[in-house]
């Protein structure tokens, strides 16, 4: 889920201590955590814009005028409000200032579509079902399992009926959606028996629901990051 996250300061902070934002910057973009972020000029530069009557008032000033003000921001993509709160807390300027944090609002139907379409595709390897978890899947989608590619309905359930030979134990360490309009991508890091999968999940929304239009897969021996 997306987090923004307000970087606050006000004319009094003493910065002389803080220690500086790069690293952090550096950390949380590394880790994929940070997508976007930036310093934004100062309050008397900001120009305040109303329309009353049919007619534009602008101001020269912020909207408020008070001492704090919004200096910067960052957009987290983190799995928890928890998660979100950890990576303000670490930031140098929560030293001098405040950092608040506040969700995206998230098309929470698409998300919870698309998490329910995962469940039922564990719950098909758990079965051994191979039409259900055919189902999961768009009739033209594509899997990359480990550089084998599998187009089309009958490539995948010829693909899922050779590799199946009974109940699979998929246990899902790590899922992350990203939803845009009527397309979403999902990371996951996914147990199947001993192994440890990295896989990334393009999604399509198909008239009523949401279903998969291309998987890659691969091993991977990295626990959570």
């Amino acid at each position: 889920m997306k987090y923004m996250l307000l970087v606050c300061g006000d004319d009094t902070n003493d910065a002389s201590g803080m220690a500086p934002v790069e690293p952090w910057v550096e950390e949380l973009g590394d880790h994929g955590v940070r997508l976007h972020g930036h310093r934004l000029a100062q309050p008397a530069d900001a120009v305040t814009v109303r329309v009353r009557g049919g007619e534009v008032l602008r101001t020269d000033g912020p909207f408020a005028e008070t001492k704090e003000y919004v200096a910067g921001f960052d957009v987290l993509e983190c799995d928890s409000l928890e998660e979100a709160v950890e990576a303000a807390a670490r930031h140098p300027v929560a030293t001098i200032g405040a950092l608040e944090v506040r969700p995206f609002w998230e098309d929470e139907d698409a998300e919870g579509q698309i998490r329910r379409l995962d469940a039922e595709l564990t719950e098909a390897a758990r079965t051994g079902d191979v039409e259900r978890m055919l189902a999961c899947f768009a009739p033209d989608a594509e899997v990359v399992v480990e550089g084998r590619h599998h187009r089309g309905a009958e490539a995948l359930r010829k693909a899922f009926a050779e590799t199946s030979t009974g109940p699979v134990v998929r246990e899902v360490l790590e899922f992350r959606v990203r939803v845009d309009e009527s397309i979403a991508f999902a990371h996951a890091l996914i147990r199947t028996g001993d192994a440890l999968q990295r896989v990334t999940t393009g999604y399509r929304d198909i008239g009523p629901r949401w279903l998969i239009a291309h998987e890659h897969i691969s091993r991977t021996t990295e626990e959570r990051s």
